[in-house]
């Protein structure tokens, strides 16, 4: 059984270095669709970085399980292929050659009870040769169809079972149902085989730095919160677009579309964390109850019609290369109605948020890759200066940058040098790059090792899944309820018309990032 490093036994352990209490202790990660692009190009390779910041117990072991013909040494290859190619931090030869240690493959279909018992055997043998000591994560990195039967299988074999002193987690990627019917269907299976505190729910948006750093920011200062309000805001932007299109995903994502792929939970996490109220503390309990009361507070436009719009990458030039549109994407129904653009304005029935309105979009094939949160101020009273001396002057503006350039920037007004008195927008920026040394984890490090830690914060639990698809639903049968074809528009813009009209209506427009 390989050593087993604790703080107390580290000669450089320092009591106020909290980075020793965010250290795996002896632990093993399930694989489920090993094959997949997540997993070689995300999980995989978090997995490596983890061990090479040192986060990871010597003894940790990684566990492949598909529908292959493979050996362990095969599956170490793939492991090793994708490390090489997709790892963030450095590759050194002792910290794969641990890693290495630790790994197997076992082969089998979801259906194949002698599969799922093999898998029971290889686990209690790393138990006894890594020190795991019975302490596993599934993460079931397949489509969610296949859900129920992978949790049946690992309750039928056992392998869900926690003895005294053990625990075993689920991990599951969204999209959590399709709609609140199925999603309820998905809890009640999962949750029916592990406890509620035992499935962790991945968003990977949750684990970017900034998304975090919206709690720092508005609650670790004096200065912003004071004015996160209804009395000083106008209105809250929450923009994540892409510029690509669906590519090799179109038979994914015909009949799902931008809302149900983003929206429910993506932008409406984005929006619970900028929303909510101060939790009584950062723990999972506190801030699930917080981002509930928000999500529960959510209320939808009578006119949906003119609250909300859709559409569908038209074909064109974008950057610089002719595209094919969303129609013409290889394997697409030519007929679609499923929507790449979604944009919705959303209220918030609290004394906070009452009369600021939260517009919501995202798309692809849009102007650029983008992910940011647009908190718009009211305009300043202007008595002191003259209308010609602000024309050039907008509104004040905190924008919280997710990705790709992760940072804040705040704009404000201020004097044009020179003789006369001319004010116009400037800004402050703060980015993560320029601003620490220290690189940001990728997301799935961060939630890969929160999941080893049992530290659930940044996973939503099933209450706001199901508060997420009751705000998304009544759209949804809305606009299956309409007839026709869906407005195009064009490759590299911002959407559609519609889009604009539906922000225009309320005297604003949208932000170009």
């Amino acid at each position: 059984m390989p050593v087993q490093i604790t703080a107390d036994s580290n000669p450089l352990r320092h009591e106020s270095d909290r980075r020793l209490n965010r250290i795996a202790g002896p632990s093993g990660l399930v694989i489920f669709g090993v094959t997949g692009d997540l997993s070689r190009k995300k999980l995989m390779p978090a997995v490596y970085d983890l061990a090479n910041r040192g986060l990871l117990p010597p003894g940790f072991a990684l566990v492949g399980f598909a529908r292959r013909d493979w050996e362990d040494q095969d599956f170490m290859e793939v492991v090793h292929e994708s490390v090489r190619k997709y790892a963030r931090t450095e590759f050194r030869e002792e910290v794969w050659e641990q890693l290495a240690q630790g790994i197997r493959f076992v082969p089998g279909e979801f259906g194949d009870d002698a599969a799922f018992q093999q898998l029971k055997e290889t686990i209690e043998e790393l138990d006894a040769d890594r020190g795991t000591m019975g302490n596993h994560a599934f993460y079931l990195s397949i489509p969610p169809k296949a859900f129920p039967e992978v949790t049946e299988q690992l309750r039928r074999s056992g392998l869900a079972e926690q003895k005294e002193g053990q625990w075993r987690r689920v991990v599951i990627e969204k999209p959590f149902g399709s709609n609140l019917r199925t999603a309820r269907e998905l809890n009640a299976v999962v949750e029916s085989v592990f406890p509620a505190d035992s499935v962790f729910r991945i968003d990977h948006y949750l684990g970017k730095e900034t998304v975090q750093n919206i709690l720092a920011l508005r609650f670790a200062n004096q200065l912003y919160e004071p004015l996160w309000n209804a009395n000083y805001v106008d209105h809250v932007q929450i923009t994540m677009a892409e510029d690509i299109g669906v590519g090799g995903r179109a038979g994914y994502y015909d009949g799902i579309g931008a809302a149900r792929d983003v929206i429910q939970n993506h932008i409406l996490q984005l929006l619970a964390l900028t929303a909510m109220e101060e939790p009584i503390a950062f723990d999972a309990a506190a801030l699930r109850a917080e981002k509930e009361k928000v999500l529960g507070a959510v209320s939808l436009p009578e006119d949906l019609g003119s609250a909300t719009a859709r559409g569908q990458y038209a074909g064109g030039w974008q950057g610089g290369e002719r595209v094919p549109g969303f129609l013409d994407e290889e394997g697409m129904d030519p007929q679609s109605t499923t929507e790449t653009f979604a944009a919705m304005r959303l209220d918030i029935n609290t004394r906070r948020w009452s009369g600021v309105p939260f517009y919501l979009r995202t798309g692809k094939r849009l102007g650029r890759r983008v992910t940011e949160i647009a908190v718009v101020f009211k305009r300043a009273p202007q008595h002191l200066f003259a209308d010609s001396q602000t024309s050039e002057l907008g509104q004040n503006a905190l924008v919280i940058r997710v990705q790709p350039d992760e940072g804040v920037t705040i704009r404000f007004g201020s004097k044009v040098p020179g003789a006369g008195m001319q004010v116009r927008d400037v800004t402050m920026d703060f980015g993560y790059g320029h601003a620490f040394t220290e690189a940001s984890p990728e997301a799935y490090e961060r939630l890969i090792l929160d999941v080893l830690l049992g530290d659930p914060p940044l996973f939503p639990r099933h209450e706001e899944v199901e508060l997420s698809w009751k705000i998304l639903d009544p759209i949804e049968e809305f606009w299956a309820a309409q007839d026709g074809p869906l407005e195009q528009y064009a490759p590299g813009s911002w959407g559609p018309s519609s889009a604009d009209a539906l922000i225009e209506r309320d005297g604003r427009s949208w932000r170009r990032p």
